[in-house]
């Protein structure tokens, strides 16, 4: 079985535990009765407590969960959560003797990890200290291997998480060795020797109209485009980005790499095309192909964001091995001509694009107001030799149409 999940926490022996994202709505639920049922403090005459009792906890947010008493040890106990799985100690004044809601099952599942073995034979505390750290309150995807001996045991699982095996991710930072062949394999690290390259997006057939948002201009006619998910459109990409890990998405791969970015190594390898992480200005991570190296001492190296289309000068500090699920995802930025106009000898402006003289910069900063952070529409007209479209606006007008009013292009037939 595969599921969704909530890690809720970590315990001290590296146990994991988990709530269903199906059991959601019931355990919301429950809290609000609870919330109804029981208000203001905890039971302040003395009360003889017992190891396993159930109760009612009182937690730091005000808010009042099942417990069960775990130790007893003068006025503090040892209280687990049983819908999260975390122990606190826990003054009596914050409790309540209940039998309410034992019916009900505990909504977090204990889980360990399938066939994988911490080293020294049980989790250190840096291990677990960095799985809280990495997975609490995080969604994660769960495939179930083998069910406990008896119902109060652990749940031997394969855990996900942006794609990624976590026994393999641990094995890979030596907190365990994984004994399953299958998650044995390395991180997954693509490290350049079997050269594969990112998956290219498909495009929509000539004479088809789809949503677009352009996110980066080379020139007024040179642009990089995303597609919005149209409907047709979502369908064939679905298909491209099916895998053996489920349905996550790139954005949500690309959050959990951010996570654990520091752990991947630094490039070595620099031929051209070659697909990486790098650090983008804002701080986060994307990926990446490396174009050229622009600097020798120190080495600077020009890349391009694929799913953006923009480009960025790094030193090797910013730039990293990436993750071979990442590949699976397709180039979200496709390049693509604009059709329709041309530029003018009419353009009298002295300040031309370096790299595309025959555009002034008053057009490019003029298409930049026509596109930018508009939700446009574009239709199919070639997709080769060059991927060519017409771009209109909001206005169902062509978003060239500006320039050509203002003399800085003219109309192309």
């Amino acid at each position: 079985k595969i599921f969704q999940a909530v890690v809720s926490c970590i315990g001290g022996d590296g146990t994991i535990y988990i709530i269903p994202k199906s059991f959601e709505p019931a355990l919301n639920k429950l809290m609000t009765e609870i919330q109804n049922t029981f208000k203001g403090l905890g039971l302040l005459i003395p009360y003889c407590w017992k190891k396993g009792e159930a109760c009612v906890v009182r937690g730091s947010d005000t808010m009042w969960y099942r417990g069960k008493i775990v130790e007893v040890s003068g006025s503090t106990l040892q209280v687990q959560y049983v819908d999260r799985g975390y122990i606190e100690s826990i003054p009596q004044c914050h409790l309540y003797p209940t039998t309410f809601y034992t019916g009900i099952p505990p909504f977090c599942i204990p889980c360990q990890l399938y066939k994988t073995l911490p080293i020294g034979n049980f989790w250190q505390q840096d291990a677990v200290d960095y799985l809280q750290e990495l997975l609490k309150n995080e969604e994660v995807e769960i495939h179930v291997k083998e069910l406990p001996d008896n119902p109060w045991g652990k749940l031997s699982i394969s855990l996900y998480f942006g794609g990624m095996s976590l026994s393999s991710f641990m094995a890979y930072q030596k907190y365990c060795v994984a004994e399953d062949g299958q998650d044995t394999q390395k991180l997954g690290l693509f490290e350049g020797d079997l050269s594969p390259s990112y998956v290219l997006q498909p495009l929509p057939f000539p004479g088809e109209t789809f949503p677009v948002t352009v996110t980066h201009l080379v020139s007024p006619k040179e642009v990089y485009i995303c597609l919005d998910s149209s409907e047709n459109f979502r369908k064939q990409s679905n298909t491209e980005r099916a895998s053996s890990y489920g349905s996550e998405s790139l954005n949500k791969a690309l959050k959990w790499c951010n996570k654990i970015v520091k752990s991947f190594p630094h490039l070595t390898n620099f031929k051209k095309e070659l697909p990486c992480l790098a650090e983008y200005v804002d701080g986060l991570w994307y990926r990446a192909k490396l174009l050229s190296i622009t600097q020798l001492v120190p080495v600077q190296i020009l890349v391009q964001f694929v799913d953006y289309g923009t480009y960025l000068v790094a030193p090797t500090s910013r730039l990293r091995h990436i993750p071979c699920h990442l590949l699976k995802y397709p180039v979200q930025a496709v390049r693509v001509l604009l059709a329709g106009f041309k530029p003018t000898s009419g353009d009298k402006n002295v300040e031309r694009i370096p790299y595309s003289p025959e555009w002034s910069l008053k057009a490019l900063w003029t298409m930049v107001d026509c596109v930018e952070g508009k939700r446009l529409s574009a239709s199919m007209l070639t997709v080769s030799p060059e991927v060519t479209i017409s771009l209109y606006g909001d206005d169902k007008n062509l978003v060239h149409q500006k320039l050509i009013e203002m003399g800085l292009a003219e109309w192309d037939e």
